[in-house]
């Protein structure tokens, strides 16, 4: 049975790397780190004082005084990027079509900010100083909700809170309501705005955290031996997905194919993971039975690689279970060596760096592998960019709470008359 193709026409971020798409994939392969010490607060009590902070950012520039007063960092981040996918798409939101566009946002934490801005508030001065705006600002669905409102969307809209998995889990379940016909096109990504004091002390007394505050560019170094921990990030990153027929219609150019889907949960601890991985690969087999593909096809995979001991010894692990010894030819990569862990935005960042890496033949490394771990044994890209075509790519995100979740990605050509999706 044919099923409706989901396909990519349009990309928009906001990252510790640049302001848009091209900036921050400029960055990627040029292997520039977007780390540096907090300038957001006063970290100084902090055991980790540095954080990927996105730079330049000025919200009433963007938005106008009474718009950015209204919203949190996180619905901020998540109107402009969403601003950019449409506009990188070419694609209008009229009377005529609003019904059958929606979105699907992942984030993590929501509005921490302004929880904490507005408890302070509360605390020092009294309950009448209270803004008005505190809840809808601190919600997790705030930043689907005023996309909808922002652009005109009246389709399906909701929130993903998978912890560090929203992002993927979002555009999954975004790209599932265009397969089963509910709407033509979707937003779908993740957002975030997680830098503030509570959250990193919180990491903190977990020990889940960098502490390398001398040397905040090298902090990030996944599956390498001395790793000690993941450094902080935020932003937004938003695709356009539409239903191939509907990109074909309307004479829009195609970035991709989402072709595979999979998530599961681990069932084994709220932060840490199976270490054997098995909750990872399941979702990953999940992905490929889903897209139709024998695990031979996949030419690259985005992990979610986050410079934790855990997290990177039981991905590899997990890798290893679905790939056998293909695993070992298969170029791996983390992004989050550049970025840092954007939380739920994760997911939608590191989507948007294998539609480029499809696009452009060419693959982004992971900075700062100086000393390989016995235990992390693959070939993670390290420390340059490599010349590859892709025909399809795999995208990881696993969360606290023991959320997985896997995309894979196809490649379309030219003519956008292949079948990617072999159906």
């Amino acid at each position: 049975m044919n099923r409706i193709r989901v396909v990519i026409t349009g990309l928009g971020t906001l990252s510790p790397l640049g302001n848009t798409v091209r900036e921050t994939w400029s960055a990627i392969l040029e292997g520039r780190s977007g780390i540096g010490p907090i300038t957001l607060f006063d970290a100084s009590q902090l055991f980790t004082r540095f954080a990927g902070e996105v730079k330049g950012f000025d919200p009433v520039a963007e938005l106008g005084h009474k718009l950015a007063r209204r919203l949190d960092r996180v619905s901020q981040l998540t109107v402009i990027a969403t601003k950019q996918a449409l506009e990188h798409a070419k694609f209008k939101i009229t009377e005529a079509n609003r019904d059958r566009i929606g979105a699907i946002i992942g984030t993590g934490i929501g509005g921490i900010g302004t929880v904490l801005a507005q408890f302070k508030q509360y605390l020092e001065k009294g309950p009448r100083w209270v803004s008005p705006f505190t809840v809808p600002m601190m919600l997790p669905d705030s930043p689907g909700g005023q996309i909808a409102i922002s652009f005109g969307m009246r389709g399906p809209n909701y929130a993903v809170v998978t912890a560090c998995a929203s992002g993927t889990n979002a555009i999954g379940e975004a790209s599932e309501i265009i397969r089963r016909g509910d709407a033509d096109a979707m937003i779908a990504g993740g957002s975030e705005a997680g830098i503030v004091s509570l959250a990193i002390a919180g990491f903190n007394r977990m020990d889940a955290m960098s502490k390398r505050n001398d040397d905040p560019q090298h902090a990030s170094r996944p599956f390498d031996l001395d790793r000690d921990g993941f450094v902080l990030g935020e932003g937004s990153a938003q695709l356009l997905l539409e239903s191939f027929e509907h990109a074909k219609a309307r004479g829009a150019k195609i970035l991709a194919e989402i072709v595979g889907y999979g998530s599961t949960n681990d069932a084994h601890h709220m932060t840490a993971p199976a270490e054997n991985g098995s909750g990872a690969a399941g979702s990953m087999k999940l992905a490929l039975e889903n897209a139709q593909l024998d695990v031979d096809k996949i030419d690259y995979i985005n992990a979610h690689g986050t410079s934790t001991k855990l997290n990177d010894k039981s991905e590899t692990a997990a890798i290893k279970t679905v790939f056998g010894e293909t695993a070992y030819d298969i170029p791996i990569s983390s992004t989050k060596s550049m970025t840092g862990h954007m939380l739920g935005a994760a997911g939608g960042m590191e989507a948007i760096f294998c539609v480029k890496a499809m696009e452009e033949g060419v693959l982004p490394p992971t900075i700062n592998y100086e000393t390989p771990d016995p235990d992390c044994d693959l070939d993670y890209v390290p420390n340059k960019k490599r010349e590859k075509e892709l025909e399809y790519a795999m995208s990881n995100s696993f969360g606290f709470g023991g959320h997985n979740a896997t995309l894979v990605f196809a490649k379309v050509s030219d003519d956008q008359e292949t079948d990617a999706a072999g159906s």
